[in-house]
C-alpha cells in the first residue's frame, strides 16, 4: 500500500498573546502535542506550521483549532485543556471539545466563568439538573463537591430553591460533637472547611457572610439532619463514603417538596471502622436505575489537578485492584 504524501497545515494566531495561550509559555503545550502526534511543528510567531501524514496533521490541527475557538470564547487554556483535548481526539470524541466548555453554570464573584471541564463533569451536571437526588462518586480532584456547590448557588440565584444546606459526617468525632470545645460552629468547622471555601470562592466573602447570617445557607453535621423534612432547599452531603447505611437512609428520607439532593464521595477513601458498611457504597447499588435518582461515577480522567495528581490517583487505583485480586486468590 502506497504511503500517503506528507501534507502541510498552518494555524494562524490573532496576536502573540493568543499564540502563547495555545502553545504555552516556552512552547510547553506544543511539546505535549509533539509527544502525542507524530508530525513536525514549527512556531513562527503569528502562526504554527504542521507537516506530516494527513490523518495525523488533521487530528493535531483539529485539537488546536478547537482550543483556539475556546480561547476566543473566553476559556483560559491550561495544561488540562490541552491534554484532555488530545485524549478526546485520540478516543474519537474530538468534536465534543467544541461544546464541552461552553456550558457556563454561573460567574463567580471574581468574574470567573464556571464550566464543566470534562465529559464526566458534564454528565454529572446534567444528572443534577434532571434528578431529585444525584450521587457523584469519584476520586479527589474531579470537582464533585465544588460543582455541587456551584449548582446549589445557581439554583438559589434563579429562586429554584430558598436555601442551601450543606452537611458532612464528622467521622473523627464519632458524631459526638458535644465533647469538643466551643459552640456548634466551632465544633463542626474543621469538618466543613472545604464547603466554606467553595462557597466563599463562588459568592465572595461579603455575600457568603450575609447568607449565613440570614440562614439562607446552613452548614451542619449529618447528625443534625435527623427528624427534619427539608423543603425548597438544595442539600449537599459531602464525604458520604463515611456515612453508615443507617445514616444514609436517614439523610435521603429528609428530602422534601421542591428540594434537590446531591451526595458526593470517594469510595477509595472510606474512614469507617473495619466491618462497617459504607452507606454510599450500599446506596449506589440499591438505587442504580431508580427513576429520579442519578448515579454518576467520575474517573481519574476527570481529575482537574496537576498532572502528577492524576497519575497518583491511577497508581493508587491499580494498587488497590492488585490487592483485591490477591485477597480473592487467597480466599
Amino acid at each position: 500500500m502506497q504511503k500517503a504524501e506528507p501534507v502541510e497545515k498552518t494555524i494562524y494566531f490573532e496576536d502573540q498573546k493568543e499564540a502563547v495561550s495555545l502553545l504555552g509559555s516556552r512552547d510547553e503545550y506544543m511539546r505535549v502535542f509533539q509527544e502525542n502526534f507524530d508530525c513536525q511543528m514549527v512556531s513562527r510567531g503569528d502562526r504554527l506550521e504542521l507537516l506530516g501524514a494527513p490523518e495525523v496533521v488533521a487530528a493535531a490541527a483539529h485539537v488546536l483549532e478547537e482550543l483556539q475557538y475556546l480561547y476566543r470564547q473566553g476559556t483560559t487554556i491550561t495544561m488540562h485543556e490541552v491534554r484532555y483535548g488530545i485524549q478526546l481526539e485520540k478516543n474519537g470524541k474530538g468534536e465534543a471539545l467544541h461544546t464541552l466548555f461552553s456550558d457556563t453554570i454561573l460567574v463567580t464573584s471574581k468574574g470567573r466563568h464556571v464550566r464543566p471541564k470534562t465529559l464526566g463533569q458534564r454528565v454529572y451536571l446534567d444528572a443534577i439538573r434532571h434528578n431529585s437526588i444525584t450521587f457523584g462518586i469519584g476520586p479527589a480532584g474531579t470537582g464533585k463537591t465544588y460543582l455541587a456547590v456551584v449548582m446549589a448557588v445557581a439554583a438559589l440565584r434563579t429562586k429554584e430553591v430558598q436555601r442551601i444546606i450543606l452537611t458532612r459526617p464528622a467521622v473523627e468525632a464519632g458524631e459526638r460533637l458535644g465533647f469538643l470545645p466551643g459552640d456548634l460552629q466551632d465544633k463542626v468547622d474543621p469538618y466543613l472547611r472545604p464547603l466554606y471555601d467553595a462557597l466563599q470562592d463562588i459568592l465572595g466573602l461579603d455575600m457568603y457572610q450575609k447568607f449565613m447570617a440570614r440562614g439562607i445557607i446552613e452548614i451542619a453535621p449529618l447528625a443534625y439532619m435527623r427528624g427534619r423534612t427539608l423543603e425548597d432547599a438544595f442539600i449537599i452531603l459531602d464525604e458520604a463514603q463515611n456515612t453508615t447505611d443507617k445514616q444514609m437512609k436517614m439523610f435521603l428520607t429528609r428530602l422534601g417538596f421542591g428540594s434537590k439532593m446531591v451526595v458526593t464521595g470517594d469510595l477509595g477513601q472510606v474512614d469507617l471502622p473495619r466491618g462497617v458498611t459504607s452507606g454510599l457504597r450500599q446506596a449506589s447499588e440499591i438505587f442504580d436505575g431508580v427513576e429520579g435518582i442519578g448515579i454518576v461515577r467520575l474517573a481519574p480522567l476527570d481529575v482537574i489537578r496537576h498532572d502528577v495528581v492524576t497519575r497518583i490517583v491511577k497508581a493508587y487505583g491499580a494498587y488497590e485492584e492488585k490487592r483485591k485480586r490477591e485477597r480473592e486468590a487467597r480466599a
